[in-house]
Formats: C-alpha cells, structure tokens, sequence
C-alpha cells in the first residue's frame, strides 16, 4: 500500500468520528494546558523550593500527572471500542492487521501533536491568568513572577508523549488479539443476559460497610487520619463492586418476583436495566467516584479558605504567646521586656495570662497517664492525651481561686468528661485526686485541636519538673537527647492581646521577637497571629488553589464520561427502539421505557455519591481539625453549597447531553 493512504485514511477516520473525537482532543488539552500551567508555577523561582506554597504546587503537580495518566488511558479504551467494528471492516476488506497499525499510529501521533501543542499554546496564553488568580487567593505580595517555563514545557511534552505512548500501545494489542469476526461485533459484545456475581456484590456491600463503619465510628483527629484513607479504600472498591456486579443482582431479584416482573411498566424497565448496569457498571462508578472527589475537594478547600480567620483564632487564641524555658529570675526579665514594648508602642495587653506549665503526650490506661509507652505497646491514636500540668499558686492566680492541695494530691480537669477514679498515676507516681475542675482559663491558650486533654494541677513546680524527668529518663522512642529534653521541661507562658490598628501589632511582634532573640532568655520564642498570618494564606491559599484545580479537573472528567455514556448508549438505543416497536409496543411507550432507564442510570451516580458525602461528613470534619478549622457548620454550609450547585451543573450536562442521545436514536 502507498504510504500516503495511511494518512488520508487517519484524517477521514477522524473526521469521520468527530463526535466521540472531539471531546477528547479538548479534554486532552486542557489536561496538558492545566499539568503545565501548574508545573511553571511550581518551578518559578520567585517561591521558596522549601515553602508550603511550593510544597502544595509540587503535590498538585504530581496528582494531576497520576489523573491525566488514569484519564486519557480511560477515555481512550471507550474510544477504541466504539471502533472496532470500523476497524474489523477494514479488516474484512483486505486490509492486515500491520497496515490498521500503522493507520493507528498516524492518528495516535496526529492526536497527541493537537492535544500537546493546542495545550501548551493554551498554557502560555492562560498562564497568566492562573498566576493572577493565585496572587489574589494568596492574599499577598509574595514576589512571584510569571514567565514561561521551558523546563515545565519539557516535562509535560515528555508525560504525554509517554501516556498517548500507551494508549497506543494498548490499541495495537486489542487489535492483535481480536479475530475479524470479534471486531466487527466489538462495540456491542455481550449481548447475553448477564451473570448474576453473587460474590463481587457481597463484596461491595462489605466493604462499602466497612468503610461506613470506619467513618462514623472515628472521634478523634489523630485516628481520623489513619482510617480516612482505609476507608475512602474501601468505599472506591465497594462502590464499583456495587455498580458492576450489586445493581445486576437487585434487578435479577426483581426479575424473579413475578407478581412485579410481569407488568408493563416494570418490565422493560428491569430487563432493560440489566443490560445498561453491565454495559455501563464501571462507567457509572466512574462517574460516582469523581463526583464524590469533586465535593469532597471543592467543599474542604472552600471552608478552610473561608474560614482563614476562625483557623488564626483557633491556632492563634491570643495574638501574641510568649514561651520560655522556666527559671527563676529570668521570668522577671521577660516582663520587663514585654512592658518596655508595649510602653513604647503605646499599646495595652487585654487577656493576659501567665503560668507556668509542663506538656507530656501521654496514653490512657484506666487511671493511669502512661507517659512513656515502649515501642512495642499495643494501642489505638483515640487513646492518646496531652498533659499539662500546672502549679497550684498559677492556677489560683488565673482562675481567682483559693483552692489548696495537700501532699500526693493534684485537681484533674479531663475533656472528655469525668476523670475515672480517684486516683491518678504518672511519670511512675500516684496521686490523690482531690477534685475534677473546670475548664480552666489556659486551656484557652494551651489545648490541642488533635488529641483530648488532662490538666493536672499539682502542688508546686518541683513535681511537675520530676515526672518530666521521669518522662525523659524512661524514654523508649529513640528520640533526639536535646529534642526530647526541649520538650520536657517546665516553660513560662505569657499569652495577650493587643490594642490599636493591625499595623501596630505586626510592628510590636516584630520588636518583641527582636528583643527576645538578643535578650539572652532561655528557650526564648515568639508567637504571633498577625506575623503568621501571611504564612497561613500561603499554606491554606495554596491548599485552596489545588482544590479548586483538582476539582475542575474532576468535573471535566465527569463530563467528559457522561458525554461518552449517553453517546454509547444512544447506538445501543437505538436498536432497542427497533426491537421493541417491532414486538408490539408503540413509539410512546418505547419512548417512556427508554427515558425511565435513562433518567435512573444517570442520577444513580449523584445519588450515591450525596449518601458517601453525608456519610463522611463527620470523618472530614475530624480531618479539619488537624488543618485548625473547628467551624463544622461553616463546613456543612460548604458542603451544602457545592452539593446544590454540582447537582445543579449535574443537571444542565444531562439536559445537553441528552439532545445529542436522542439525536442519535432518532
């Protein structure tokens, strides 16, 4: 054969398919468009390499290089099934198996030259755009400059080069293994009644259970992050179990109940629902799968973003936190300092408290604060506390008490409700526990959104310096000596507000850590919520960013499935419609059936995807916790919101897809 007949043969065949290949080769760029976009934003050498802005970029890039990977090899195997009844005609007429390869080649490199090179234009023109966006979530001036980055431009030439690389390779061993016979009837194999898979189905259940279970059963962050990921494991598998193999089964039940089966408005219905569910069972599971992925990004990122200050308020409790290692004497010092650069700034602290304090995470036993456990202890991240313990004279001080405590005794306050016994043991010791208390004023400042905690106020200092020793003397984790000995010992806390403008209170925090570094103090350091600020939008606006870009990535795959399903769907269709006019049934009637079919297969992804998200609600907000973020109703209006507004996007793609279906079986 002439060389030059593969090509024009490779134009006509794409022309000719320009309805199932023009939404790929859009797709397709975007995909190349974005994966640039985001890796020249990544390597701009205006943002610091080891920043959290950079850090969030850099995973972006590596999700989206796995998604574009998952995507495309997807989205083409429906394409070449959809084929292969044109290619077995090919094969029919005289043409072998190497020259279709080559006719493949051509149009595998014609496809990937548009997708590339309409992308990477794409990139260049709408980089900029990307970078202005970025600048405005952020919040501030971080000195980043946009310019096109031919590194970037490299690496994402290469990534696609490699995955239109595989999809290629996977076309031509489809067509090597296939028979001429099995080609022509490629796009409509499996006509047969599908098997009921008993086994796949109670699968699915099980192990959408288990992750259902996993999500309602986790209270704490710690343990939300270990089982998060088992779960959302679990739930993928048992959701495409389900839709593969669980939705055959249920109709298959309902086919065996006569007294339902046989009637005419249900029996088109089930037997025709047996044959989409297996046609369409991964395809559906797809769809659920991302959609899930697209409310559950969109609506984290969003409320972490919108709730950046109550994030600040609750990382941050007063605007500014003082700590240094305990010594008598030099606590003296540090408040000379303090009211030295208030008295200069003339600002007034509000809310002031101080005290001293020793932390120890430690792990719950029945009464006992194991603060110590050997490598090898058996426990769970829902059993894991922090302490901090008190003086008495700080405590009385703060709270405005008069309460007293005899030798051997502590007050406990525990805030996951009443202590258990009346005795307490740690650090090798045990006391009387003379009363529970409130919750004390330096929770405020000291408590941890990851774990619960236990405040013990014990007698003096001295007690509380002896089961930090304790705790460093009997470590079993192989910790750093100077770290481990930086984290155990007794530290001086003074924690305020400020008045006056925002200005005024980065200039005082700014002097204040100056002061500090040359004061000479022990362990000296400086918090402030006004210095941190801008570190947090770069963080959570950085975290916003992806999520905003993930999520449109998954939106687009969704509708680009949907788009491909009811095109499938619309060939199949449209020899249903022919068969069943020609056993009776009148165009109506064929009409409602079909519709009925349509309408239940397409919104059964959106279903189960609302029931995983409202399901793992109350996991995601545990997640949060760890990011600060303990507004839960910011959280559920988030979710709320984006639910309603996908459902409503949900809608209009069905509504335009559908004209495109019915133009087809018509």
């Amino acid at each position: 054969m002439s060389s030059s007949i593969y090509g024009r043969l490779a134009l006509t065949n794409l022309r000719n398919n320009r309805k199932t290949y023009l939404p790929y080769l859009l797709t397709g760029a975007l995909t190349v468009m974005m994966y640039y976009i985001i890796g020249a934003l990544c390597r701009s050498e205006s943002i610091p390499k080891d920043g959290p802005l950079n850090t969030c970029l850099g995973l972006g890039a590596g999700v989206m290089a796995l998604f574009s990977v998952i995507f495309l090899f997807y989205t083409n195997s429906f394409l070449i099934k959809r084929r292969k009844k044109e290619i077995g005609v090919y094969n029919i007429l005289g043409m072998g198996k190497r020259h279709i390869g080559k006719m493949l080649c051509l149009e595998t490199l014609l496809t990937a030259l548009a997708c590339i090179g309409a992308g990477l234009v794409l990139g260049i023109v709408f980089g900029k755009l990307m970078y202005l966006l970025l600048l405005k979530i952020l919040h501030y001036d971080v000195g980043m400059s946009f310019a096109v980055s031919p590194a970037a431009m490299v690496q994402t030439l290469a990534l696609f080069l490699a995955i239109f690389a595989m999809t290629l390779a996977y076309n031509l061993l489809q067509i090597r293994k296939a028979r001429p016979v099995e080609l022509l009837r490629g796009g409509n194999q499996g006509e047969k009644e599908p098997r009921t898979r008993w086994l796949l189905a109670i699968l699915g259940v099980v192990m959408v259970g288990i992750g259902y279970y996993l999500a309602v059963i986790t209270k704490e962050p710690l343990e939300a992050l270990q089982t998060f990921f088992v779960a959302v494991i679990c739930v993928i598998i048992g959701t495409y179990a389900l839709f593969v193999a669980g939705s055959i089964a249920l109709l298959k039940f309902l086919k065996k109940r006569k007294s339902f089966y046989y009637q005419p408005s249900h029996f088109t219905t089930v037997s025709g629902m047996i044959y989409r569910m297996k046609q369409n069972g991964v395809g559906l599971a797809n769809i659920c799968i991302l959609s899930t992925m697209v409310l559950v990004v969109i609506s984290s990122t969003v409320s972490l973003y919108a709730g950046m200050e109550d994030v600040l308020h609750t990382r941050f409790p007063r605007e500014i936190s003082v700590r240094m290692a305990a010594d008598a004497g030099k606590e003296q010092d540090l408040q000379e300092i303090l009211q030295d650069v208030t008295a200069e700034y003339e600002v007034t602290p509000s809310r002031e408290i101080a005290h001293h304090v020793g932390e120890t995470a430690v792990l719950r036993e029945g009464d006992v604060l194991e603060a110590t456990p050997g490598p090898d202890a058996d426990f769970s991240m829902a059993e894991i506390s922090e302490a901090y313990m008190i003086p008495l004279e700080d405590y009385n001080q703060m709270e405005g008490s008069q309460e007293t405590l005899e030798e051997g005794e502590v007050l406990v306050y525990d805030s996951r409700g009443s202590w258990e016994g009346d005795t307490l043991g740690i650090g090798g010791k045990t006391w009387k526990v003379r009363k529970e208390i409130g919750r004390p004023k330096a929770a405020e400042s000291e408590t941890s959104q990851t774990t619960q905690d236990v405040y013990l106020i014990f007698p003096d200092v001295q007690e509380i310096a002896e089961v930090l020793t304790y705790v460093r003397e009997n470590n079993t984790s192989g910790m750093d000596e100077e770290y481990l000995m930086s984290i155990t010992q007794v530290e001086y806390v003074d924690s305020f507000d400020l008045s006056g403008s925002d200005e005024t209170k980065v200039a005082v925090a700014e002097e204040l850590t100056e002061r500090l570094a040359d004061s000479g103090l022990p362990g000296v350091d400086c918090e402030s919520r006004e210095l941190s600020r801008e570190s947090f939008y770069l963080l959570y606006g950085g975290i916003f960013f992806i999520g905003l870009y993930l999520g449109v990535m998954f939106l687009m795959a969704t509708v680009l499935i949907i788009y491909y399903k009811q095109i499938s769907e619309g060939y199949d269709d449209r020899e249903r419609y022919q068969i069943m006019q020609k056993v009776g049934m009148d165009k109506r009637e064929v009409r409602r059936s079909i519709r009925s079919q349509v309408l239940t297969v397409f919104f059964l992804p959106l279903l189960v995807a609302f029931v995983h998200i409202a399901v793992a609600f109350k996991v995601i907000t545990k997640l949060l916790i760890t990011f600060n973020m303990t507004n839960e109703p910011l959280y559920a209006a988030c979710t709320v919101i984006t639910g309603g507004v996908f459902a409503v996007f949900y809608v209009v793609v069905f509504a335009v897809t559908a004209r495109e279906y019915y133009r087809i079986v018509n």
